[in-house]
């Protein structure tokens, strides 16, 4: 078995001896690879566009247009940061360095918690569409907490030896999915789609009032479709939480996030386009009412068996189960990086920070897969059939977790914004740590408020209290956090005054 340590980094003498992750074990491309397959480009198309269009319409195009942009000016700022402190630390780190150590370990606990909560929710994903494509393929019914075990064990396995490993299978899984995406558009586009091609599903305006959204589900909300945009992005931010890990820690996160950002939009863009441009504008809107409606598992099914053909359906159905296991395993990994760093400074227990003879975080892993199981274990027992793995685990959790993602993104802008202002006068620039900070804030806020106004809508729970008091948990995870380092601001104060400064390079 591997031997677990905890290897010694060069830090004062009277700090505690940490572990320390894989230096330069990746490149540019494996970081991509991480990290956009926490978006999760087949999944996010597969479910995400349905929603978009349920609440814009034909113009859903549109909503991930306006969102490739909101996030784009986002990046701005977040990129002048990490190009300052480098830590597995992320977003922990920068709301700590701009806001405080108190509300920085706020966000560390809150943003872990999160990506922890995301994984078990697309595990859940993942074992609806084992369990039910399986049984479509031979007739054998197997429960989808069967499947869910399993893909949790491979997880671990993946995550206890090495992060090379990992990367290459979450890049053969990415590669996979975008192809067959590719394919379902260029046979749109090859065949002229239903009607043609209109400029119409890129017009912002169009998202509003949709009347093709009115006409089929009776109302139209553009603060869905939005939403279901934004939701699509979630984990393209994790470019930092490799930086200890990367080749060349600051150019990679520059590239890395931009890369991840404006090539998942124009490919959200896309396929979205042609999912629309395939059926016809008002019959897409119909189509996505047929799939709620049971009528086939998926809008994009029929597609693919109309412009390609039925064996690109059936890949695209393997992929689904595939995809979803590759954005867990995204989610899994980040959850434990925050998990480690969080050790590693003592906001959690000391034994987080240990690490694998190979550098990967053993004991912090080994943890996101004890909580996940049992955060998966709580939904089974709620609701043990297949359907409730997506329904409820994979429907209820991500919201969770993309709201308290979404609102640690906002105290991060702040932060960026506060930390050039007062500790780094010297790459302070008006656009890209101040207008674009607060832009990309403001955008973050609006996304979190379209999640809570219209939660009901997108988890088809109604007054379910997980769904009703969903704000108040996200809340209940981040004031956990400020309590740790309140205690910890009484009793240690050494301890207290290095939180969020571990870091690898910085500049003088």
């Amino acid at each position: 078995m591997t031997d677990i340590t905890a290897s010694p980094i060069a830090v004062a003498e009277s700090q505690p001896k940490h572990g320390r992750l894989a230096a330069g074990a990746l490149g540019l491309p494996s970081v991509l690879f991480c990290i956009v397959t926490g978006a999760a480009p087949l999944t996010a198309m597969l479910f995400n566009v349905p929603v978009a269009v349920q609440g814009g319409g034909y113009a859903a195009p549109a909503a991930f247009l306006l969102a490739t942009v909101a996030l784009t000016i986002f990046s701005v700022g977040y990129i002048a940061m990490s190009r300052r402190v480098t830590s597995a630390g992320g977003f922990y780190t920068f709301v700590t360095r701009g806001l405080g150590r108190i509300i920085g370990v706020g966000s560390g606990v809150l943003i872990a918690l999160c990506y922890v909560v995301f994984a078990a929710a697309v595990i859940g994903v993942m074992g609806y569409f084992a369990a039910t494509s399986v049984e479509s393929w031979t007739g054998v019914s197997i429960p989808a907490w069967v499947y869910m075990i399993a893909g949790l064990a491979v997880m671990t396995l993946l995550a206890w030896f090495h992060i090379e490993l990992t990367s290459k299978v979450l890049g053969v899984l990415l590669v996979s999915e975008v192809l067959a995406l590719l394919a379902l558009g260029i046979g749109v586009l090859a065949h002229g789609g239903a009607h043609g091609f209109s400029a119409k599903p890129f017009n912002p305006v169009e998202i509003f009032g949709n009347g093709s959204a009115v006409s089929v589900f009776g109302g139209a909300a553009a603060g869905v479709a939005l939403f279901a945009a934004f939701w699509s992005w979630v984990g393209f931010e994790m470019a930092p939480n490799y930086a200890e890990e990367s080749r060349d820690p600051h150019r990679i996160a520059r590239s890395a996030t931009y890369a991840s950002v404006i090539g998942l939009g124009v490919f959200y863009m896309f396929v979205s386009y042609m999912f629309v441009s395939g059926w016809g504008l008002p019959e897409s809107v119909q189509a996505v009412k047929d799939q709620f409606d049971g009528v086939f598992a998926s809008a994009f099914y029929p597609l693919s068996d109309r412009y390609v053909g039925s064996p690109l359906t059936t890949v695209m159905q393997i992929l689904a189960i595939t995809s979803s296991f590759a954005c867990a395993m995204a989610f899994y990994n980040t959850g434990s990086r925050y998990l480690f760093s969080l050790g590693r400074e003592g906001v959690l227990p000391a034994r987080m920070a240990l690490t694998s003879k190979r550098h990967s975080p053993a004991v912090a892993s080994m943890t996101v897969t004890t909580v996940v199981a049992l955060f998966g274990f709580a939904f089974v027992l709620y609701d043990p059939s297949t359907e409730g793995a997506l329904l409820k685990l994979g429907t209820w959790a991500p919201l969770l977790g993309v709201f308290g993602i979404l609102g640690v993104q906002a105290l991060a802008s702040i932060a960026i914004i506060r930390y050039f202002l007062t500790k780094a006068r010297d790459g302070f620039r008006w656009w890209s740590t101040f207008v674009a900070p607060i832009i990309g804030g403001a955008a973050m806020i609006g996304a979190c408020y379209l999640l809570v106004a219209n939660r009901s809508a997108l988890s088809g729970a109604g007054d379910a209290w997980f769904i009703k008091y969903l704000p108040e948990i996200a809340l209940g995870m981040f004031l956990v956090g400020v309590v740790i380092a309140l205690v910890m601001r009484g009793r240690d104060r050494e301890k207290y005054a290095r939180l969020g400064h571990f870091t690898l390079a910085e500049p003088d």
